[in-house]
């Protein structure tokens, strides 16, 4: 059985977050996981923020300064995971997702909000577990085809 506990943080004002999208990107997460052969509880610090907040962020930790749509901070140290000493879950990351920039490209994508939200935490999450696009067309289409699945099992189909 999967569980994923968000510690989650609204730092920003601007989009309401409803707890039934919370409950969707936990949903996203736990597909990721199922799929990757996963099991157990899992943690995730899940930030929801600003513009001018992640571009910071953005600028700071990868030299882009830029909005992003959503940052990936893994907790791995060469595959391994540290564990939550209070509750036995392993510790995977932090996601960041800029609220404004999901809901552009919701409308930019001709998708509903959810859907952006739930590929958002499934794209960062699969960054959380060592996969990466950039620069690698190979590993692009990989992780394309993984988030294409995890969405299409919990039913946000693009």
């Amino acid at each position: 059985m999967i569980k994923v506990v968000f510690d989650y943080s609204n730092e920003q004002d601007s989009v309401k977050i409803s707890e039934e999208l919370l409950n969707l990107c936990n949903s996203a997460c736990v597909s990721v996981l199922k799929n990757e052969g996963m099991d157990g509880e899992f943690e995730i610090s899940l930030t929801i923020t600003d513009k001018p907040t992640i571009q910071q962020i953005n600028s700071s930790y990868r030299g882009i300064d830029k909005v992003t749509d959503v940052l990936s901070f893994p907790m791995s140290d060469e595959g391994e995971y540290p564990k939550n000493l209070d509750t036995g879950a392993l510790v995977l990351g932090d996601i960041m997702i800029c609220a404004e920039r999901a809901l552009e490209q919701a409308d930019q994508y001709g998708h509903s909000p959810e859907r952006e939200f739930g590929f958002l935490c499934a794209h960062s999450l699969l960054h959380l577990l060592g996969y990466d696009h950039v620069g690698s067309e190979e590993q692009a289409k990989i992780m394309e085809s993984k988030q294409a699945k995890a969405l299409s099992d919990i039913n946000l189909n693009r």
